[in-house]
C-alpha cells in the first residue's frame, strides 16, 4: 500500500513527527494522525451535527467491525487494518470529535478521547508500560493543537483554561512512540499560543526529542 499520499494530506507538524517514526509504529501513527484529521474535516465541514454525528456513527460502526466486513473502497479503512483487532480503539476519536459538536463544545472529553487512542496505540505496539505517558502525551497535544484552530473568545478561553490545569511535565517514549513524543513536545513549548512550528527553536526541539526522545 502506498503511505505517500496519507503522509502529505497531514499538516506540517504532524509531517515532521511522522518522519521519526519506524517500523510499525511509523504505520500505525500514520492511520491514528489520517483518521482523526479525516473526522476533523468532517466536523468542521458539515453544517448540521447531527448530519456529523450520523457521518462520525459509521466511522465507529465500521471501526469496530472486522477488515473484512467493513466498507470496501475507502482507502482510509484499508491503512487502518494494520491496527488489526485494536482498530476499534480509535473509534474513541470520534468520539471525540463529537463532543466538539453544538453549543457547548466539551473540550476536556475530546483531548481525552484522542490520549486514550494515544494509549492504545502503546498498547497496539506492545508497549503497555508506556501506555499512561502516551495518553498524557495525547491530551496535551490534543488541547494545544484545538487552542489554535478556536476562533471563538470564549471557547478559547475555555481551551486555556483546560491547558493550564493539564499535566505539562516531560514524557518520556520509547522508540516505536517518538512520533508522540515529538507532538507531545511541540504542544508543550506552544502552550496553546501559539503553532506548533513557530520559531527556530521548534525544529530543534522536534529533532532531539524524535532523535534522543528527552
Amino acid at each position: 500500500m502506498n503511505l505517500q499520499p496519507f503522509v502529505e494530506a497531514l499538516p506540517i507538524e504532524r509531517r515532521l513527527a511522522l518522519s521519526y517514526g519506524t517500523g510499525r509504529g511509523r504505520v500505525l501513527m500514520l492511520g491514528l494522525m489520517a483518521l482523526d484529521q479525516r473526522l476533523g474535516q468532517l466536523v468542521r465541514q458539515t453544517r448540521e451535527p447531527m448530519l456529523a454525528q450520523i457521518k462520525l456513527a459509521w466511522w465507529r460502526e465500521q471501526l469496530d467491525r472486522s477488515a473484512a466486513e467493513r466498507a470496501g473502497g475507502e482507502p482510509l479503512l484499508a491503512l487502518l487494518e494494520h491496527w488489526g483487532e485494536a482498530a476499534g480503539e480509535l473509534g474513541a476519536l470520534a468520539a471525540g470529535w463529537e463532543a466538539l459538536l453544538g453549543d457547548a463544545p466539551d473540550f476536556q472529553a475530546f483531548a481525552a478521547a484522542r490520549g486514550d487512542t494515544c494509549e492504545a496505540l502503546a498498547h497496539a505496539l506492545g508497549q503497555s508500560e508506556a501506555a499512561p505517558m502516551a495518553k498524557k502525551a495525547g491530551t496535551a497535544w490534543a488541547l494545544a493543537e484545538l487552542a489554535t484552530k478556536v476562533s471563538v473568545p470564549q471557547e478559547r478561553e475555555a481551551v486555556l483554561g483546560a491547558i493550564a490545569q493539564a499535566q505539562w511535565g516531560a514524557v518520556r517514549l520509547p522508540v516505536g512512540l517518538r512520533p508522540l513524543a515529538v507532538l507531545h513536545g511541540l504542544a508543550r513549548r506552544a502552550g496553546g499560543k501559539r503553532e506548533f512550528l513557530d520559531g527556530f527553536g521548534a525544529g530543534l526541539l522536534a529533532a532531539r526529542l524524535g532523535l534522543l526522545g528527552i
